[in-house]
């Protein structure tokens, strides 16, 4: 079984083709583009190099945050559109979860990081099992000094937001504080789409028509919008 991952949570736009074999195919960008502007050419192309059709594909699998609200909803979009084109399962895969899922084996537990902006992270806590990330904390946004109250144990950071603040992280954990390589830091559609196939494998589907991003914070369109509201 083929499965096409879809990662848009970040600025590093990021698709895969994966099977039971392994990686087929993956190819990620960091550039200034939005993920509008690139991500159907890069699902295209990753078809093209791969000799695969949509008809050939087992499922698809899409990272559903948190992470960027517009990278999200282009992301399920897409998903969307292809499984409503097509008729084939789909599978949601949080962010984080992913993140965790980069490091398997780790023998300490695996914090992911995101920027959540205002101050805060967007984190969760998993330990690794036989490989397989066990959450332990879920996901949350919350100033770094919060995390170090919830998180007491020696940790290993990961996930963009590991490396930005990684200054504050140090004082803040001091020795309980370990770090994930820089190709380790972004979450991979390859790594999506892994998680996806065993979540399709199991039957364990999303509804395209309800999928919706896991946003924690909600967007701050939909605030102003309240306000305004209220207001009036």
């Amino acid at each position: 079984m083929y499965i096409l991952g879809i990662e848009t949570s970040t600025k590093t736009g990021s698709v895969a083709v994966v099977s039971e074999a392994g990686v087929v195919a993956q190819y990620s960008l960091n550039i200034d583009a939005t993920h509008s502007e690139r991500l159907m050419a890069t699902v295209d192309r990753v078809m093209k190099d791969t000799g695969l059709t949509i008809a050939e594909l087992g499922g698809f699998s899409v990272a559903i945050g948190p992470g960027s609200f517009t990278g999200l909803r282009i992301g399920l979009a897409a998903i969307k559109g292809l499984a409503l084109a097509t008729g084939k399962p789909v599978a949601a895969v949080p962010t984080l979860l992913a993140l965790a899922g980069n490091l398997p084996y780790a023998a300490h537990p695996v914090c992911p990081l995101l920027d959540a902006r205002k101050g805060e992270v967007y984190a969760a806590l998993y330990r690794l099992d036989e490989g397989l990330p066990k959450q332990v904390m879920a996901e949350s946004v919350l100033p770094l000094a919060m995390l170090a109250e919830r998180v007491p144990d020696r940790t290993i950071f990961t996930g963009e937001a590991s490396h930005l603040f990684r200054t504050d992280i140090e004082k803040l954990f001091g020795d309980r504080a370990l770090f994930a390589s820089l190709s380790a830091l972004l979450p991979s559609s390859a790594t999506i789409a892994e998680i996806g196939l065993s979540l399709i494998r199991n039957n364990r589907l999303a509804d395209p028509d309800t999928l919706t991003p896991m946003y924690i914070r909600r967007p701050e369109a939909e605030v102003a919008w309240e306000k305004k509201t209220r207001s009036r």
